[in-house]
């Protein structure tokens, strides 16, 4: 019994499946490899380089090499039990040392010259803030010199001093006259409501207590973040909101804070 002549669609399948394999691998080629290589901003060492490229994974090359900044930033690692307990000692030690802060930010902690109020300050701000003085991550003809000759017990004591001190009663805050970027901040733009980071119960582990400060110097430091002349706020978040702010919520928040809207 002779076998059946062959279909025309038989004859065709290998050709289909051939041409279909050779689709795929030159699409690959031109895709995972030629194209990767052509573009001279990759710079590619080499065939698998360009692979790892266009697949989206980390190369060799890449996955070594970071891209520093080209200043200094904060090295403090915040924690929850950072500067956490009062020790009678430290807070002596810190009272007198704060001797030296009076001619700016007052005797008890209360500024007179626009320079932030100290008084109940949290310990973790204060000493955050002396550290980056001292590290060139903050910079100010004042402060920074001050900071260099410290110690780190000497900031761990100045902290526990003034975090130790009363809250002025002017920074107790009516939120129900806060203004609008303070109170709902804006989603549209990304700026988050100010008490998400700066509120007295929501309060997030390193942000000061800005309610009862000058409004001078709340409004400096938002232009200073805006300007990025300030960038010693972690992942940059004031930065990226004070950017996003216009003069007049800058102000508003800054009067709003200090209580001279009240």
């Amino acid at each position: 019994m002779s076998p059946a002549p062959s279909s025309h669609a038989d004859s065709w399948r290998p050709r289909a499946i051939g041409l279909t394999v050779l689709a795929f691998v030159v699409s690959a080629v031109v895709g995972f490899v030629a194209l990767p290589l052509a573009q001279p901003d990759l710079k590619l060492k080499d065939v698998w380089d360009a692979i790892c490229s266009a697949a989206g994974v980390a190369s060799r090359q890449t996955a070594v090499k970071t891209i520093e900044p080209d200043f200094k930033v904060s090295s403090v690692v915040l924690t929850p039990d950072l500067l956490n307990l009062e020790d009678a000692q430290s807070i002596g030690r810190g009272a007198t040392l704060a001797h030296q802060c009076a001619i700016c930010h007052g005797p008890a902690g209360i500024s007179r010259a626009d320079s932030p109020n100290l008084t109940g300050q949290y310990a973790s701000v204060v000493y955050k803030e002396l550290k980056d003085f001292k590290t060139g991550a903050r910079v100010n003809a004042v402060m920074t010199p001050f900071a260099l000759v410290l110690s780190e017990q000497d900031m761990i004591d100045i902290a526990a001093y003034y975090a130790y001190l009363p809250r002025l009663p002017s920074s107790i805050i009516d939120n129900s006259k806060a203004p609008r970027i303070v109170a709902n901040g804006d989603p549209m733009r990304g700026i988050a409501p100010c008490g998400a980071c700066h509120g007295e119960l929501d309060n997030k582990r390193g942000s000061p207590r800005i309610a009862g400060q000058p409004a001078a110097y709340i409004l400096s430091q938002l232009q200073a973040f805006a300007s990025g002349e300030r960038r010693n706020d972690i992942n940059q978040q004031m930065r990226t909101i004070a950017r996003r702010m216009t003069p007049t919520e800058m102000e508003a928040a800054a009067r709003y804070y200090s209580g001279e809207s009240r």
